[in-house]
Parts: C-alpha cells; structure tokens; sequence
C-alpha cells in the first residue's frame, strides 16, 4: 500500500497564486492594529502567548526561533528562520531537517543559552519559543524583538504549532498540515490492520540516557501522542510515569518495559547512557519483544528531540515500516 503524508516540504510547491491565496485569506481574519491597512508592511496582530498578548508583524519576515518545535513549525509552514538555536548534538540542526531548507541559517547558540546578541545582530521582527525554555529571558528578548512563548513544549506541541502558525501568518498552511498529518495517520492505521487490531498491539518507547536513568516514556510527551493518534496500545507501566512523561528505571529493571513491540533511542553516548550495558543483558535478551524481533532502535533525533509534523511525519513512516516486518 502507498500511504498518504502531507509531506511539509510540499507546501513550497504550491502554485504561487494559490500561496498568495492562502496568505491574504489568513491576514484578513486578523485585527488591524492603530490605522496600519492589512496590506501594510506595518500591519500587526495580537497573539495570545504565555506571557500574554502580543503584537506581531501580520507577515514577519526575520524570524528567530529558539528551540527544536519551533524549528520544526517554522520550516514545516514554508518559513526559513534568519537565525536558530542548535540542540546538543554534535550535527548542530536537527539531522531529520532537510538541509536545503536548514542551510543558510545563523547559528544563535545552543538551545538554554541562546546569545542574545547574535539574535540581535540579526534585526528579527519576531522571535518564537517557549516559557518553560527561556521565560527568565523573556524581557531581554522583547526588548529585541515581538516573542511568542507557549507555555510548555512537547506534550502539546499540536496546540503550540497553531500558536507559531498564527504568529507567522500561516494559520490557512496550517489547516493544511494537520489536516494532511490526520490522513497519514488514518492510512498508517488503516495499514496496520484497523483500529482493533492496532490497539491490541502495546507499544514502548525506551530511551537511553547519558548522565540519567533509563527512561521508558509514558503518555503524556511528543512522541506518545503519535502512538495514540495511530491508536497503539501502551503497557500498563506507562500509567506509572511521573507526570505523565517517563517512567524511569535502572538496568537491572529494564525488562518492565517490555511489550508486543519496543522502539528505543539514544542520547549521549552509548556507553555512558548504559544503552551498551543494558542491551548486552541478560534481562534486555530475555524480554519477549526482543525474542520475537519486535525491538527497533530509531534515531533520537527524530523521535525524541524533533517535536513537530515534519518530524511527525518521518516517524508514521518508519512506525509503519517496522510494524509490518
């Protein structure tokens, strides 16, 4: 079968009237701010943020965005960022992003100590992040330019993505790319044996941590509200994680997260996050999903720290892939 995937990076071959379109029909549901006209270069709208409303240029042309989502939001809406902050990976930009559209980007520094006068050096007439990454930052950055901070990142990054999206000015591509994200999703399932059959099988999502203990992830974060929108199931453990996120656990306990199936990742080095130690185990080899050939290491980058619908996206691929081997 030949899945459906709004594929993001369709967007850039709209026909230009239809982008043009699509853009005035977005800026006209907007309020006008003082006399500005809605065709004025001018022309504002409010957003409401987490740190209240805010007035945004109605099509911002240099945008700085300070974290992973809002990278992804951005890109995913046709947008290329002037300048972004990198994750802690040694590729700098998250590797799922193509890079075409990453290339030419300024670098502002790593995600929780963007340089402040990098991005003002570059003359952004909007900023994009989050309250829970730099909202003890948030008056220098106003200072530079309007900043659009949701409240969290993550778990509600769907909410958080109409947030970018209507500071931006792209709400109509927006409707675009959840509603091309739905199909995918419906196919994937469809693909998958229906909606019984996927929510019999219980899926865990294992990442392996430098510095920290072994995290099976439980249901309330990125990458377990896609397995939810496939309709997968979760094992029981995953009701045990701390605020819903993870439920963590040492090598000697790694055979609760065992399942019908176990996707897992990778941060830091593999030595030093015990992926080595654990994987070589006894209780690792003895799990079922092991033994069936139902465990499947995925790119850390993409599954964890991507946190979008071009991630998004990726991901329904290679769950669809995995679970019909």
């Amino acid at each position: 079968m030949t899945l459906r995937s709004f594929r993001p990076r369709a967007l850039a071959a709209v026909s230009l009237t239809a982008v043009a379109a699509l853009t005035l029909a977005a800026c006209g549901s907007s309020d006008d701010s003082g006399s500005d006209s809605a065709s004025g270069s001018d022309a504002t709208r409010t957003v409401k943020t987490a740190m209240g409303d805010v007035k945004v240029k109605k099509a911002p042309q240099r945008v700085v965005v300070l974290d992973t989502a809002e990278l992804d939001s951005a890109l995913t809406l046709g947008v290329k960022p002037v300048g972004a902050t990198h994750a802690d990976v040694t590729s700098g930009f998250l590797n799922y992003l193509p890079k075409d559209q990453v290339a030419g980007i300024e670098d502002v520094g790593q995600m929780m100590t963007p340089n402040l006068e990098a991005i003002a050096g570059l003359k952004p007439d909007l900023i994009l992040t989050s309250k829970i990454r730099h909202g003890d930052k948030y008056a220098e950055l106003s200072k530079i330019a309007p900043t659009v901070m949701t409240e969290n990142t993550g778990y509600p990054w769907k909410e958080n993505f109409q947030v970018h999206a209507e500071a931006l000015g792209k709400e109509a591509e927006a409707k675009m790319v959840a509603d091309g994200y739905a199909n995918h999703v419906a196919d994937v399932t469809k693909a998958l044996g229906g909606k019984e059959k996927v929510a019999a099988t219980e899926v865990n999502m294992v990442r392996f941590v430098e510095g920290a203990d072994i995290r099976i992830y439980g249901k309330k974060n990125y990458i377990a509200t896609i397995l939810a929108d496939v309709g997968l199931g979760r094992p029981a453990i995953t009701d045990q994680a701390k605020d819903g996120f993870s439920y963590d656990v040492s090598p000697e306990k790694i055979d609760l997260a065992d399942a019908d199936v176990v996707f897992h990742s990778t941060y830091g080095d593999p030595k030093k996050s015990k992926e080595t130690e654990t994987t070589g185990s006894g209780l690792w080899k003895n799990m079922d999903a092991v033994k069936n050939g139902k465990v499947f290491a995925v790119d850390d980058q993409l599954w964890i720290q991507g946190i979008g619908y071009t991630a998004a996206d990726k991901i329904l691929g290679e769950l669809h892939k995995s679970l019909t081997k």
